[in-house]
């Protein structure tokens, strides 16, 4: 029974995070976008989570390096102002992250949100393994982004996992971690929710 039990709880993990097909961005493009967040070096974990059961739905992973990205390995966020190559979304404004944040979190999810400052040379680290990581195949977020932070200097006792609670329950763990949750009560579509903050992000001004 308890195998099944798990069997069934490492299923609902491995549906929640699917790719979403788009053609790769080219170097002008992404390079036309480059953002980096003057606040300091610092690794964002995103967990997105059901509201009823408390599984984890998906995983990634902001990095403020010398640019700020997020790895959003299998992820399904599209915005036509945010290009994206092998699974890394460029041009992290803050009103991008919100949008990225708002777009996950609805009726049906909330977003955990947990921060960590980090050195510039580990913030670069990550940075590099995210460029190179994907893309990712489906249902992979929470064990790609786990093996990226595993390669991070100082993050090497990082447990390779594919359901995206265990990883935040390591990261929130780690010294400095802040943790927080965010909730919206739009409509559970998902797509919806893209569609409308694209709508937001095309707005001039």
């Amino acid at each position: 029974m308890k195998l099944i039990f798990l069997a069934g709880a490492l299923a609902l993990s491995l549906m929640a995070c699917t790719r979403q097909s788009a053609p790769p961005a080219d170097d002008a493009t992404v390079a036309a976008v480059r953002y980096r967040d003057p606040g300091p070096a610092k690794l964002t974990l995103y967990t997105m989570v059901n509201n009823r059961s408390g599984a984890g739905a998906h995983t990634s992973l902001m990095i403020n390096a010398s640019e700020r990205v997020i790895f959003d390995p299998a992820g399904s966020f599209w915005a036509d102002i945010v290009p994206e190559q092998n699974d890394v979304l460029y041009g992290i404004t803050p009103a991008v992250e919100t949008a990225y944040r708002g777009s996950h979190a609805r009726e049906t999810h909330h977003v955990v949100v947990q921060e960590l400052e980090v050195t510039p040379e580990q913030a670069e680290a990550a940075y590099r393994l995210a460029r190179s990581m994907g893309p990712v195949p489906g249902a992979y977020c929470a064990n790609y982004t786990a093996r990226l932070l595993q390669q991070v200097p100082g993050f090497g006792d990082i447990k390779v996992t594919f359901q995206p609670t265990k990883l935040a329950d390591q990261f929130g763990s780690r010294p400095g971690a802040v943790t927080n949750r965010y909730y919206e009560q739009d409509d559970a579509d998902l797509q919806k929710g893209l569609a409308a903050n694209n709508a937001k992000l095309n707005q001039p001004g």
